[in-house]
């Protein structure tokens, strides 16, 4: 899908879409808890879509009732030999420890760039805990068979805290029988990234009455062994507004509003909630009250920005500075090869086309904008977040701009083009704009 976006105004107040690190990680608590669960304020990305799909194939029922997900759950019983992660990461890395948890030998597939991002975690982790395995030279397919058998183990946590994710949460389950001799089990972490994400983490198990194990600094999570779940008739979750697309909305915000953006939580523990940093680095026009977070245009300026815990906010950071005067440097860019895309030289070679230039040196990203951002037919590599940087960019362009596989979009925000034509934006597409 090809979407046209002509230089274009924002107006009004938008909702922040749902986020799908919440979801996703409320899907997997909910397959874990034993019992009912109600998940309010679900989101509909495909990613969101996969852990659904998974959550069932390990064993939940879910059903929908007036725009809500009815769960439940006896926590993993496998009733396919299969799980499909589709693209997403964040689902691939949680649900197999959690898919190990069982007896039944499951095969571990997705689809896209997924199939190419290195596993070698799980070969590396799955052979100390009991759990057999086998994979395509450390990628996918997988094949594991269980059950997980908890211990103190020692990972590496520099290339993504989702695996760490996962296992907190199978140990959480599989702690809740004795082990025999040890009271207490760690999970000791080497050079952990993204540490607001195992907040969110720690957040959702404490919410769903899952053991939350003692963070001794990032480096060691403990649990006790022969600890049950907190009974309760039913949990009620509801899934904040996602601060990583509502980045992009923000950034538009500065670049073309004035807009409005509500539906987020200013105290959240998700990572990009540091975009606000960012856009007050920048000397963005921006006001924050019970109503939503306020954004204006005003003459900004370059900053620097340490985005290695929340590297998904390199795409709108690399929008924001487009229009910021001077240059921009963002650190973390080491982050950055393992996403949708390589993300890093994916930015420099679209951002080129539309004048700004970016130059990579080691860990640090600086980008220079040119006089004007220029309108030019740009190409999303299939990364969701560089189809809605693209697009950030191109409101205040010089002319009109070509985002080729737009619908990449799908994957987190897939409402984001009719937001964006909501708040006054003049676009056009080649096919309908919501493909799912």
């Amino acid at each position: 899908m090809k979407v046209t976006i002509q230089p274009s105004g924002l107006k009004g107040a938008i909702q922040a879409p749902a986020s799908k690190s919440s979801m996703q990680r409320a899907c997997a608590a909910a397959l874990l808890r034993k019992g009912k669960t109600v998940i309010q304020n679900p989101g509909h990305s495909n990613d969101d879509k996969a852990a659904l799909q998974i959550m069932q194939d390990l064993g939940a029922t879910v059903t929908s009732n007036e725009g809500d997900y009815m769960v439940q759950s006896q926590g993993v019983s496998p009733v396919s030999e299969e799980i499909f992660c589709g693209e997403s990461g964040l689902s691939i890395r949680m649900f197999t420890p959690l898919a190990a948890l069982s007896f039944q030998r499951i095969i571990v597939t997705g689809e896209g760039s997924l199939v190419n991002r290195p596993m070698h975690f799980f070969d590396l982790v799955f052979p100390q805990l009991g759990v057999d395995i086998t994979s395509n030279e450390n990628k996918l397919p997988l094949q594991i068979k269980g059950p997980l058998r908890p211990l103190d183990i020692k990972v590496d946590g520099s290339l993504s805290s989702q695996f760490l994710t996962g296992l907190l949460l199978a140990y959480a389950s599989a702690t809740e029988e004795e082990v025999e001799g040890k009271p207490s089990i760690t999970i000791t972490v080497d050079s952990l990234t993204s540490k607001p994400y195992i907040d969110l983490t720690l957040d959702v198990m404490q919410r769903f009455g899952l053991q939350v194990p003692v963070n001794n600094e990032y480096r060691e999570f403990t649990f006790k062994t022969g600890f049950p779940q907190q009974q309760a008739d039913e949990v009620v979750y509801t899934v904040e507004g996602d601060w990583s697309g509502a980045a992009f909305l923000l950034v538009a915000g500065a670049i073309a509003g004035p807009l409005t953006v509500r539906g987020l939580d200013i105290s959240s523990t998700q990572a990009d909630r540091r975009i606000l940093d960012a856009l007050m680095m920048a000397n963005a026009g921006m006001a924050t009250d019970t109503k939503g977070i306020h954004l204006v245009p005003t003459e900004m300026r370059g900053f620097n920005f340490d985005a290695t815990d929340c590297p998904d906010l390199f795409p709108p950071l690399v929008a924001l500075a487009s229009y910021c005067k001077g240059t921009t440097s963002i650190k973390g860019v080491s982050r950055l090869a393992h996403k949708e895309s390589n993300r890093a030289l994916t930015l420099q070679e679209e951002f080129d086309k539309m004048g700004v230039d970016i130059e990579l040196d080691g860990d640090i990203m600086r980008i220079r904008p040119g006089k004007l951002v220029k309108g030019a037919d740009v190409e999303s590599h299939h990364d969701h977040r560089i189809a809605m940087a693209c697009a950030v960019a191109a409101l205040r362009a010089d002319s009109e701009t070509v985002i080729d596989d737009a619908e990449a979009v799908n994957k987190s925000y897939p409402d984001f083009f009719n937001d964006l034509e909501k708040m006054g934006v003049n676009l056009s597409s080649d096919t309908k704009i919501r493909l799912i």
